[in-house]
């Protein structure tokens, strides 16, 4: 079992003040406006959604997971997200996850067809204080509630660009939908990105306005080349997506775009928020 290590921090560690937490970024000025309606039609090839504290990304991210609801309930969801913690492979645990609403399985039978193609590697230890699939978690519960027991993740964190990746998902013959998590543009001095001073907001809007239109445009080369020198951590595991995307004739669009600053109004230390939705 893997325990949840940012629960109390991310996200709140009580089942009640929780769900309240994650109902209220429905409903929150940044959020959506309402729930998932009950009706689960068609399917989505996945999204992408951020990962920090839900009291400044959670309302961007009810955008993402209010798609996920309202789509058919697939067999599996891989969560793919950046290694904070300098693993440069593409890795996976088999270990469940434990969140205050319970655990989540991992796909143990998904997860011997990946180790077995060679594509990723399993190491528990890329897994063990990593934030960026376990944020997802409680709102991936909180919007399959009447699924919980069907409910199956394949965790897996990448480091760099693997190419192989989004071909071995499009392989497969059950029903997948990917999350990917990542934030856009860290800006100031706490993240040693201070690319502008002045217009702060309309900055971070244009650069990840521009990372955003070459997501939609399916263009991985081109968007992987504009974020060498950003800071939008989950860059790798969005290429998969992109990579994912193409493979399956899909497209994507933007749901939602926001940063911490229009949270907090202080851009002075701020971070870019995006649901994109692949269909």
């Amino acid at each position: 079992m893997r325990r949840a290590v940012v629960a109390g921090q991310f996200y709140e560690d009580d089942f009640q003040k929780l769900e309240k937490q994650i109902k209220d970024c429905f409903f929150l000025k940044q959020g959506p406006g309402d729930l998932p309606i009950k009706t689960r039609k068609g399917n989505i090839i996945g999204v992408i959604a951020p990962h920090a504290g839900y009291y400044f990304s959670g309302q961007c991210a009810a955008w993402a997971y209010k798609e996920i609801a309202e789509a058919r309930f697939p067999d599996t969801f891989i969560i793919i997200g950046p290694s904070h913690y300098g693993f440069k492979d593409s890795y996976l645990t088999k270990q469940d996850f434990d969140t205050p609403f319970g655990t989540v399985k991992t796909d143990k039978e998904l997860a011997k067809i990946f180790l077995d193609s060679g594509v990723v590697k399993e190491n528990d230890k890329s897994h063990e204080n990593e934030h960026s699939i376990e944020v997802q978690l409680p709102f991936l519960q909180y919007v399959n509630k009447t699924y919980l027991p069907h409910l199956k993740i394949l965790p897996i964190t990448i480091g760099s660009y693997n190419k192989e990746l989004a071909s071995l998902i499009a392989e497969q013959k059950k029903s997948i939908y990917v999350v990917i998590s990542s934030d856009f543009t860290h800006y100031g001095p706490n993240y040693g990105y201070i690319p502008f001073l002045t217009k702060k907001k309309e900055e971070m809007y244009k650069i990840d306005a521009e990372a955003i239109k070459l997501i939609k445009k399916l263009d991985t080369e081109a968007f992987l080349n504009f974020t060498k020198d950003k800071t939008i951590c989950g860059s790798n595991p969005i290429a998969t997506i992109m990579d994912l995307c193409k493979l399956k004739k899909g497209s994507a669009y933007l749901s939602h775009y926001c940063t911490s600053g229009d949270i907090v109004n202080d851009y002075d230390n701020a971070v870019g928020y995006a649901s994109i939705i692949f269909k």
